[in-house]
């Protein structure tokens, strides 16, 4: 188990949210609606409404980056406060790929420690499965994360920081 982390984002009274950008099921028509904003406490927090109207059913954010070597490292880890609903953390390789890694992770409603062996981060494109690899690891240059549970919903989760493990 690698000892090293290194930070790819740590939200603070002086986080820059420039980084985040929304997508928001708008793209296919939809009226789902989501934000980030950052609270008292300097933890980044994603907010919104999950429509299904319009064919919609999702929103998320993400932070694309300069690709970066990861090879050292063997998981993601987030440190989260969520609402108990399912989200999805998904990573690219590069921003320009096509398709995202992903993976599923259940909330709790208190602050939780989640952390994802690279392995575990499934291909998938447009939310359906393809038949390649698990995300091999070895460089990184986008983190989301996205909710869509085929219902509508409000939601909020609340992020402190991810980081490499």
């Amino acid at each position: 188990m690698s000892q090293v982390s290194l930070t790819l984002f740590q939200f603070s009274e002086q986080a820059d949210l420039s980084a985040w950008r929304i997508v928001n099921d708008g793209v296919m028509g939809g009226l789902s609606e989501g934000k980030i904003s950052l609270n008292e406490n300097g933890h980044g927090v994603f907010t919104g409404f999950v429509s299904l109207e319009n064919n919609g059913g999702f929103t998320m954010i993400q932070h694309a980056f300069k690709p970066v070597e990861v090879a050292e490292f063997n998981s993601l880890e987030i440190r989260l406060k969520g609402d108990g609903k399912k989200y999805q953390v998904r990573v690219k390789s590069s921003p320009a790929q096509y398709y995202n890694y992903s993976h599923l992770v259940s909330t709790t409603g208190n602050w939780q420690t989640i952390r994802i062996p690279f392995s575990e981060f499934l291909p998938q494109f447009r939310g359906r499965k393809l038949s390649k690899a698990p995300y091999p690891g070895e460089q990184m240059g986008e983190v989301a994360i996205l909710i869509g549970n085929k219902k509508a919903e409000s939601f909020r989760l609340e992020i402190e920081k991810i980081t490499l493990k």
